[in-house]
C-alpha cells in the first residue's frame, strides 16, 4: 500500500462556485444548442440542490454513513491500491494510509497502459473505456482533496472526497466536450457541469474524464470498448465504457445513463455492481437526452455497497432543471451501506422469479431459466440456494405477461391511438414523442447542426428530417398524450398487482442468460431479456451484481433484483447482504490483457454504427422489433 505523501499546492484552479450549477435537462450541453429554444447565453439556470441538503438525513444527509464503514483494521490488504472498493478507500484516505493523488495516478497509469488512443469511436486496439480524460484537472482535483482531508476534521469531509470517477460521454462535464458516442457531436462543449457531476464535485470527487458510449447511446451490445474480462467480447451498452472502466480498474466507479438497458447490460457483461434508479430519483439535468420520461443516471461500481454510497451522494430534488425529481420521496429513505447481522438477514423477504420475463433464445412460452446455457443455469441455481440459506423465500411466480393485451395496454400492445392530423401512434409514442417535443429535442439537434455545419450530414443520417419529426410529434394532441400516460399507469398498476397477488417483495432475473458474443463477426448477445426496456417503461429500479463466471472464457454471470418504484433501499440491502457473505464474485479482478501496440488505432472517422431494432436503447426503435 502506498504511504501518505505531501503534495504541493496545485497551480490549476479548483472548480469555482459556478461548477455547482447544473445544466437544464432542456439544454443540449453547450455550443448554441439549447433545447429550451434559447441560446446558452440567455438561459436561466437553477443551481442544483447542494450535496449537503438534498438527500436523507436533513442538513447532514450522508455523514451518518461513515459510522457504517469498516475500520482500518477490518480492511484486507490488497496488492494494488486500484483493487480497494470505495467504502474501503473512504476509510484509508481519512486514515492517511494513501492519498488521492496516489490513487488517481494509479488509475491514470493503467489508463495510459491499457486504454489505447482517445477520441476513437471504434476499435482502438485497447480497452477504449475512456474516450477522453482531463489528466491535469484530475490531478489538481486529487491534490485539492488531499488538502481537504489533511486540514478538515474527518467527519466534516464528504465520503467521496478524493475518489476518482469516470462519467459517460453523454453527461456534461464543465470544459469538456460530450459527444454521446459519435464524432457528429464534435464541438459540443459543456459550459457547466451536469447536476450529477456538480454533486460529485461537491463531495470532492475526482473526475478523470468521459467513458465511451455507444453511438448516440443507441446500442445495448456495444463494440467500441473491449470487455473487461476479454476485450474480444462485447462490453454491453450503451454505457459501455462505464461498465468496462470500473471492472478493469481504470476508475473507482463510474456514472452510466440508461434509457433501456444502458446501465444493466454493461454491468452484466463486465461483472460490475450497478444501480439503475427509479425515474425521478436522480436528476438528469445536463444529460444529452434520448427519451425524457425514461432516461435515468446511476452508478456502476465494484460492489453494491459502493454503488449505494455514490447513489446517496447524487440523488435528490433538482426541481428547476428536472421537475421529475419532485416525484421522489423527500427526504428519500436512507440507502443501506452495511450488511445486516445474523445468519439469516433475508428472513421475511419473498423474492419472485417472473416466469413470463421471456428471454430472446426461447421466446414466448419458455420459462427463462430453461433458456440459460449450462454455466448460467448452474450459477442461477446456486444463487437461489444461497438466497434461501440467507433466509429468503425464493419462488417462481407468473409475473406479468406483457404479450397478453389485457395485461399491457402500453408497452407491448398492438393498439394504436388515433391522431387527428396524422397516422395513429403507439401509446409509448403518444408519451415519449411529446416529451421530446416539449424539451425541443429535434430543434436542439438542428441548432447544433446549424452552428457546426461540418457535422450536419452525420446528424441528418441519424435523425432524418428534423423539422418533420418535430412537427409530427407536435401534432399529437394533449388528449392522446394523456391516454398514453393513463395506459402507462395502468401497466404499472397491473404489474404491482401481480407482485401483490403472489406475495412477492421484489423480483430476480438474469439480464443475460448465455455467454456474450464477440464484438465483431458473430452474434453479440445470444440470449438476453426480451423486454429489457420494461423496467424503464414502468419507472422501476434494478440492481445488478455478479454471481459467478462461465467455465469457458471466464466471463461474468450477473443477476439483478428489480421491483416497484423507489424500492431501492430494499433491493440494495438484499444485494449488500448477499455480497457480504459471498464476496468472491464482486472482488474478482480480470487479468490485465496484453494489447498489441501495432493494433492501436489513432482517432478517425469510423463508419456509422448500424444497430438492429432488437438491440436498440431507444424504446420507439425497439418497438419495431416487436411488430
Amino acid at each position: 500500500m502506498a504511504d501518505a505523501i505531501d503534495t504541493p499546492p496545485s497551480t490549476t484552479s479548483e472548480p469555482d462556485a459556478g461548477s455547482r450549477s447544473g445544466v437544464r435537462r432542456r439544454t443540449f450541453l453547450g455550443g448554441s444548442a439549447a433545447v429550451a429554444g434559447a441560446t446558452a447565453a440567455t438561459l436561466v439556470i437553477a443551481d442544483p440542490a447542494a450535496a449537503t441538503g438534498h438527500g436523507p438525513g436533513g442538513s447532514d444527509p450522508i455523514r451518518h454513513l461513515l459510522d457504517s464503514l469498516p475500520s482500518v483494521g477490518q480492511i484486507p490488504r490488497r496488492s494494488r491500491i486500484v483493487d480497494y472498493e470505495i467504502a474501503e478507500l473512504v476509510v484509508l484516505l481519512r486514515a492517511r494510509r494513501l492519498t488521492s493523488v496516489d490513487l488517481t495516478r494509479a488509475y491514470l497509469e493503467r489508463i495510459d497502459r491499457l486504454n489505447g488512443p482517445f477520441e476513437t469511436y471504434g476499435d482502438n486496439g485497447g480497452y477504449n473505456a475512456f474516450v477522453r480524460i482531463d489528466r491535469a484537472g484530475a490531478l489538481a482535483q486529487a491534490a485539492a482533496a488531499d488538502r481537504r482531508l489533511r486540514k478538515e476534521p474527518s467527519r466534516a469531509v464528504p465520503p467521496l472526497c478524493g475518489i476518482p470517477f469516470g462519467i459517460k460521454d453523454s453527461v456534461g462535464v464543465k470544459g469538456m466536450e460530450a459527444r454521446n458516442g459519435t464524432h457528429a457531436y464534435t464541438g459540443n462543449l459543456a459550459y457547466r457541469d451536469s447536476t450529477v457531476v456538480a454533486r460529485l464535485r461537491e463531495q470532492g470527487a475526482v473526475i478523470i474524464g468521459h467513458t465511451i458510449a455507444s453511438a448516440f447511446s443507441g446500442s445495448i451490445s456495444g463494440t467500441f470498448a473491449g470487455n473487461a474480462w476479454n476485450p474480444r467480447y462485447v462490453p454491453g451498452g450503451s454505457s459501455q465504457g462505464s461498465g468496462v472502466a470500473t471492472a478493469a480498474r481504470l476508475a473507482a466507479a463510474t456514472i452510466g445513463e440508461e434509457t433501456g438497458g444502458s446501465i444493466m447490460m454493461p454491468a452484466a457483461a463486465n461483472g460490475a455492481s450497478a444501480i439503475k434508479p427509479s425515474l425521478g430519483l436522480v436528476s438528469t439535468a445536463g444529460v444529452m437526452p434520448l427519451s425524457p420520461g425514461y432516461d435515468v443516471l446511476g452508478p456502476i461500481a465494484r460492489s453494491v455497497r459502493d454503488a449505494s454510497l455514490v447513489l446517496t451522494a447524487i440523488l435528490g430534488p433538482d426541481p428547476a432543471p428536472d421537475p421529475l425529481t419532485l416525484s421522489a420521496p423527500n427526504p428519500f429513505p436512507a440507502l443501506p451501506i452495511a450488511a445486516r447481522r445474523g445468519h439469516r438477514p433475508l428472513a421475511g423477504i419473498t423474492i419472485g422469479i417472473p416466469q413470463t420475463d421471456w428471454m430472446t433464445r426461447g421466446g414466448t412460452g419458455i420459462p427463462p431459466a430453461d433458456t440459460y446455457d449450462p454455466d448460467h443455469r448452474t450459477a442461477f441455481n446456486r444463487f437461489k440456494a444461497e438466497l434461501v440459506a440467507l433466509g429468503a423465500r425464493v419462488k417462481d411466480f407468473p409475473g406479468l405477461d406483457v404479450t397478453v393485451p389485457a395485461n399491457d395496454p402500453y408497452f407491448r400492445t398492438p393498439d394504436r391511438l388515433p391522431v387527428p392530423t396524422g397516422s395513429p401512434v403507439s401509446p409509448a409514442t403518444a408519451v415519449l414523442s411529446p416529451n421530446r417535443y416539449e424539451i425541443r429535442y429535434w430543434q436542439a439537434v438542428q441548432a447544433f447542426a446549424d452552428s457546426h455545419p461540418e457535422n450536419a450530414e452525420a446528424l441528418r443520417r441519424q435523425f432524418g428530417d428534423l423539422a418533420a419529426a418535430a412537427a409530427t410529434a407536435g401534432a399529437i394532441p394533449a388528449s392522446v398524450r394523456d391516454e398514453g400516460e393513463r395506459r402507462r399507469r395502468t401497466l404499472q398498476a397491473n404489474y404491482q398487482k401481480a407482485l401483490d397477488d403472489a406475495g412477492v417483495d421484489f423480483m430476480l432475473v438474469l439480464p443475460i442468460g448465455g455467454q456474450i458474443g464477440p464484438r465483431f463477426g458473430g452474434t453479440q448477445l445470444p440470449n438476453y431479456r426480451t423486454f429489457y426496456q420494461l423496467p424503464n417503461a414502468l419507472t422501476w429500479p434494478m440492481v445488478s451484481f455478479p454471481i459467478g463466471y462461465d467455465s469457458g472464457e471466464g466471463l461474468p454471470v450477473n443477476a439483478a433484483f428489480w421491483g416497484p418504484r423507489f424500492s431501492e433501499p430494499a433491493l440494495v440491502q438484499a444485494a449488500i447482504d448477499y455480497q457480504d457473505r459471498y464476496p468472491k464474485y464482486h472482488r474478482a479482478a480480470p487479468a490485465d490483457p496484453v494489447f498489441d501496440p501495432a493494433a492501436q488505432r489513432s482517432p478517425g472517422l469510423a463508419p456509422d454504427e448500424v444497430v438492429p431494432p432488437e438491440l436498440s436503447n431507444d424504446p420507439l426503435v425497439a418497438e419495431e422489433a416487436w411488430r
